[in-house]
């Protein structure tokens, strides 16, 4: 991002990215070679100011499950906010309106400090749900925050508060839990700037589950039980949390067998150590279940909620031990927008749609149409590896070196040509020549990896269609359809 993108007959997309380039510093987006500029969206799609259609295959970094501005979930959060006789009087059948009147009554959008009814409900709606899942008994409080990296620092405030003594936690390395504080700390490895010195990491399985191939293969928790024993011989009693995500996310997508989420817990079930869950990318839905505790047969002591939680409105939760999250006194753990009521209103349309509409139950045949598709992209010398949990609805797609260009590169051309589109129309497509259709994706993983992440309302024959196009950009990068410079 050093220099301006721009990408032909996107006239209108290249102004604006141009504008982007002299008002923001780059470091506010992760670089993706597209720089997509996206105008509108609905369901599984965006479109460009052009007017061009992308199939969205990052769901806004794994936020929008439901897709994008559903109607029903629209009317939900405007139901729980109170809105409804505003929109009636503003945009109803009449044509004029005739109200004197500069505001409406209506949940307030800020309630520091403050309590709602919105939010209690929320509350009570939140913890039901996941009481009633498998692994779920746990959770008795919840911790409400602006951001998954807020959520999990939080969760690590209340894990060090409940013992002056339990002052050591333990993270599992090459996880992304976040960019601030202490769940900065936790991401990455020792190696990585700004260590906090109460922080050692422990491995992730790997080299075990590089590949969907590998699923079945059995698996020795043994190395690993050595690493932990390691750490609780020379901490003994201090270790106060393990945090680990479900997958890892950031570092690769690497999907782990149940026994070695299950031997963590083990671990701290044994001594005296707090198991918390990061789930804020994997929740609702990404593993097949509606939480992966479900999937890999946890019981966590606390679980860390985001992205998808508000389908798009920023929120994030803690759920879990109302003693642990009870450790933290009045005003520490507290801040402006945490528990505000657009965040709840959001979570509850949210958790309603789940409910209603049976999303998970009508995924899974998208999700095995994708993974059949994707498996067909592992045909082409520069794809490595394809990566994902069965009924899930993530993947992680790795490139490898090949004819002079290395694994990054091809990832990146990948992107870029998935993006850029212009292949033959598919069959179910009416008219002749070729179809304008991209997909969007962001860049990148561990610089080598895509993450594959539509929302989980995409359609059996959008499934299709999408990893056409995929196979079909993959195709064009043989025949040198990208420019390789």
């Amino acid at each position: 991002m050093n220099k301006r993108i721009h990408h032909p007959k996107e006239e209108l997309s290249n102004q604006i990215r141009a504008g982007m380039f002299q008002t923001e510093p780059k470091s506010l987006r992760t670089f993706t070679p597209t720089q997509a500029v996206l105008a509108e969206s609905s369901g599984i799609y965006h479109w460009t100011p052009e007017g061009r259609r992308l199939y969205d295959f990052s769901s806004g970094v794994l936020v929008a499950n439901l897709g994008h501005n559903s109607v029903s979930w629209m009317d939900r959060f405007f139901g729980h906010m109170g809105y409804q006789s505003f929109l009636a009087e503003r945009v109803g059948p009449q044509t004029s309106n005739t109200s004197t009147q500069p505001y409406f009554r209506a949940a307030p959008l800020t309630a520091y400090n403050a309590i709602t009814p919105v939010e209690v409900k929320a509350n009570q709606t939140l913890l039901e749900l996941m009481r009633s899942r498998p692994g779920g008994a746990r959770m008795e409080k919840v911790l409400w925050a602006a951001s998954g990296s807020e959520a999990v620092q939080k969760s690590l405030w209340a894990s060090l508060a409940r013992s002056k003594s339990k002052d050591i936690i333990v993270a599992t390395r090459y996880g992304f839990h976040g960019k601030k504080g202490l769940s900065h700390a936790i991401t990455g490895s020792e190696t990585d700037h700004e260590r906090d010195p109460r922080v050692r990491f422990i491995s992730f399985p790997m080299e075990e589950r590089r590949d969907v191939s590998q699923r079945g293969d059995s698996f020795d928790f043994a190395p690993y039980a050595l690493e932990l024993n390691a750490l609780k011989k020379e901490f003994g009693d201090r270790i106060t949390a393990l945090c680990t995500e479900p997958y890892l996310g950031g570092g690769g997508s690497y999907h782990p067998p149940k026994a070695y989420l299950q031997g963590l817990q083990n671990f701290c079930r044994e001594h005296d150590i707090l198991f918390l869950l990061d789930e804020v990318q994997s929740n609702f839905g990404r593993t097949g279940s509606l939480f992966a505790f479900e999937t890999y047969g946890l019981e966590p002591d606390l679980v860390i909620l985001g992205k998808g939680l508000g389908n798009g409105v920023p929120v994030a939760a803690v759920v879990g031990r109302g003693d642990v999250l009870e450790s933290l006194d009045y005003g520490e753990a507290s801040d402006t927008w945490s528990a505000n009521p657009l965040q709840a209103a959001a979570t509850l349309a949210t958790l309603e749609e789940f409910h209603e509409l049976n999303i998970l139950a009508t995924m899974k045949a998208s999700s095995a149409l994708l993974e059949e598709g994707l498996l067909k992209l592992k045909q082409f010398p520069f794809v490595a590896h394809l990566r994902g949990e069965q009924g899930g609805m993530v993947w992680g797609l790795e490139f490898k070196d090949h004819d002079g260009l290395t694994g990054p590169e091809w990832a990146n051309r990948f992107v870029l040509a998935s993006y850029l589109g212009g292949f033959p129309k598919t069959d179910l497509e009416s008219g002749q020549g070729q179809s304008s259709d991209g997909i969007h994706f962001l860049g990148p993983l561990a610089k080598k990896v895509i993450r594959i992440s539509p929302p989980l309302i995409i359609q059996p024959q959008q499934a299709r269609d999408a990893t056409l196009l995929m196979y079909q950009a993959a195709q064009s990068l043989m025949t040198d359809g990208v420019n390789r410079c």
